[in-house]
């Protein structure tokens, strides 16, 4: 019994060990992530964290690769894509700036939103005309959607926008009437918003996206990649497995 016992617990620790050091012969996917949490970000020690690269690194392991992750803002993150240096970024699919550099998987990993929050005497503002001579927050290193940002360029509506690095530094200004709005994603700001102890503010949605894995088409085998992986996605959830994003 005692044997069988400690035979059991061997087999379970040559598991998990299997599991921490990733095979030799699995081919290494250079992942670029910029800094976006609950999704992506780096913790305080320099490792990738966030539920979009635990389900990406579970989707490259099952289909025989690994993830070697790098992060990066927004726009190197595009130029990384534009060269081939990246070859696989968990992000927002339909970004005009990859088109013609990038494939998509065809499974979504999920949704998440780009919203105007507003505080609770600020009444919604109609888009785009309530906006025209307001002051909006925006936060330093994020790329938003072409047609906001045109119409934040828009000379007829004399947008007035104010940048700033954190999201609680945005939200900080937002409640002490430094901006009429907050221009921010939806996910990242609830997570601070919470930590915070904040109450909830009302907010419009701009735009509704979803999460794809994203290829550099200038890197190798980039579309084989994607096939891969979205037969792993297919596999996985044929299986039962929670591939839910927290």
């Amino acid at each position: 019994m005692r044997s069988s016992l400690l035979t059991a617990l061997l087999a379970c620790l040559y598991s998990i060990t299997c599991w921490a050091q990733p095979a030799t012969d699995s081919q290494t996917i250079n992942v670029g992530y910029y800094e976006f949490p609950p999704y992506s970000w780096t913790d305080d020690n320099g490792q990738p964290q966030g539920s979009i690269l635990t389900l990406t690194e579970r989707l490259l392991r099952h289909a025989g690769y690994r993830g070697e992750y790098r992060s990066l803002p927004g726009a190197r993150l595009y130029m990384a894509l534009q060269n081939g240096s990246v070859q696989l970024w968990p992000g927002a699919g339909g970004k005009i700036e990859l088109a013609g550099h990038t494939y998509e998987a065809r499974n979504s990993l999920g949704d998440f939103n780009l919203v105007l929050y507003r505080r609770q005497d600020t009444p919604a503002p109609r888009i785009p005309e309530g906006l025209r001579g307001r002051d909006v927050i925006l936060i330093s290193g994020y790329s938003y959607w072409k047609q906001v940002n045109d119409m934040f360029a828009d000379p007829n509506l004399g947008i007035l926008t104010h940048r700033t690095s954190t999201h609680a530094s945005a939200l900080e200004m937002l409640l002490r009437k430094r901006g009429d709005f907050l221009l921010d994603y939806q996910a990242p700001v609830e997570q601070t918003r919470k930590s915070l102890g904040l109450s909830p503010l009302p907010y419009t949605v701009l735009q509704a996206m979803q999460l794809r894995l994203i290829a550099s088409r200038h890197a190798p085998g980039s579309q084989r990649l994607l096939d891969d992986l979205d037969r792993a996605y297919d596999e996985l959830q044929a299986a039962g497995e929670d591939l839910h994003l927290d």
